[in-house]
């Protein structure tokens, strides 16, 4: 029987910066790793992962599940975890509300016998797994990016031991967003033409949240809310909208409302007229669905995302390995996530002696206390997991330190035919905002 292979460790600040390092971790997770046990037998761990592969948003889940069969092979060309093989099971979401999540989440425990359950977002309140898992005692991770998930966590932190949201909160885009702009103000990068904002969202809470933070934020940056719109989803005409914004152009429009197509939309129609606003679009223009669709529309828009593959020497790896795999078109930023949540996982399975089934709740724990003081140094930047919310760290809003915080990137599409260039933060970034082609110098 083999033991499990582990990837060398350098958790070196140069190491860090080049981004050669595998991952980065505490003494206990080298003392884990040292004391490896010896391989296990038993049947393939299953990982279930309920995702929207149909649906409004199945650009993203069908990135969720290349992204966990990505990782899947790695550990299991690389031992599995502790000898036993990682066996991915996906139940489709539809891109549906949370009594969808909860029944695929259910069934994937107990027709499956899923080990644990690892997500991207799904269309749902942020924690329709919370109690799926809570009561078959497995540990669950996703990525649905909402405050709710922290207040739920440290309500009854007893029950949701083993729920993770492996990326921050959607609380950190709305001031992240203001300070972006004061920084590109600052660098003399960007001339905003007056001090008005516009903001755009959909009804959704994630949307909504964002869209409130810079509402409530934007004085503090000098900026006058112009326009605050809730739109009904999804969008395919954005006339009415767009008049109002034409009526009274402000320097920025923030469209908070996420759907890739949606937001395609609003650029295609946008530019028959453009006012000379800055167009910031929230996580949806990530993808190359956005590009596909907008085109040469496309050009100049920014956007951002909490979890997004970075440009260093470890993400362009990744982001390179995966295009090969699942063609030019993918998206790494998002099986990105699904990739860095089982990688996760797996290590923290093996830290902690192996992995439990369902209501094997002991050996969970254990996998979930490992979890809690791991840090994780992937193709997304850093998981660092805050004890009581069950949260990613955000690097910069919460820590100065971008070895110990997930990266709110921000990237600017400057060329329909590739991804975005990522300007910000330091010191991930590989280029500058560029005034975008449909705005006065």
């Amino acid at each position: 029987m083999s033991k499990l292979k582990i990837p060398p460790i350098n958790p070196s600040r140069r190491t860090f910066l080049r981004g050669a390092g595998a991952m980065a971790g505490s003494t206990a997770m080298l003392a884990g790793l040292n004391s490896a046990a010896q391989a296990q037998e038993g049947e393939p761990i299953v990982i279930g992962c309920p995702a929207p592969l149909t649906g409004i948003v199945a650009a993203d889940g069908i990135e969720f599940r290349n992204g966990i069969e990505m990782a899947a092979d790695e550990i299991n060309e690389a031992g599995g975890i502790l000898g036993r093989p990682v066996q991915p099971v996906f139940v489709d979401t539809e891109s549906k509300g949370d009594d969808v999540v909860i029944q695929a989440s259910q069934r994937l425990i107990d027709r499956d016998n899923a080990s644990a359950l690892i997500a991207g977002y799904n269309l749902e309140t942020g924690t329709a797994m919370h109690d799926v898992a809570a009561d078959a005692g497995i540990v669950a991770m996703h990525t649905n990016t909402v405050a709710v998930h922290d207040e739920l966590i440290k309500s009854d932190p007893e029950r949701y031991w083993g729920v993770f949201q492996y990326d921050p909160p959607e609380t950190v885009y709305g001031t992240g967003l203001l300070k972006f702009l004061a920084d590109i103000e600052a660098a003399g990068t960007f001339t905003r033409p007056n001090k008005k904002l516009a903001i755009v969202t959909g009804p959704g809470t994630y949307s909504v949240n964002i869209a409130n933070a810079l509402n409530d934020h934007a004085a503090e940056f000098g900026y006058e809310v112009s326009l605050y719109e809730t739109v009904k989803v999804p969008v395919t005409d954005w006339g009415p909208t767009l008049a109002k914004l034409r009526a009274d152009p402000p320097a920025v429009i923030a469209v908070t409302h996420f759907y890739t197509s949606d937001q395609a939309q609003f650029m295609n129609q946008f530019m028959t007229d453009p006012t000379n606003s800055l167009i910031y679009m929230q996580y949806g223009a990530s993808l190359a669905a956005f590009r596909d669709i907008a085109g040469d529309n496309s050009v100049g828009v920014t956007y951002a995302t909490v979890i997004g593959a970075l440009q260093d020497e470890m993400g362009t790896a990744f982001a390179d390995a995966y295009k090969a795999r699942f063609g030019e078109n993918a998206s790494p930023n998002g099986g990105g996530q699904t990739y860095t949540g089982l990688h996760a996982y797996a290590i923290a399975a093996a830290l902690a002696g192996g992995v439990g089934g369902p209501y094997e709740e002991e050996q969970n724990r254990r996998v979930a206390d490992r979890l809690r003081s791991l840090i994780y140094r992937g193709p997304m930047g850093t998981l660092r997991l805050h004890t009581d919310t069950q949260s990613a760290w955000s690097y910069p809003s919460e820590t100065d330190d971008p070895s110990l915080g997930m990266p709110h990137i921000f990237s600017q599409i400057q060329d329909k035919s590739k991804d975005g260039v990522l300007i910000a933060p330091w010191p991930y970034e590989k280029g500058s905002f560029q005034m975008p082609p449909w705005m006065q110098g």
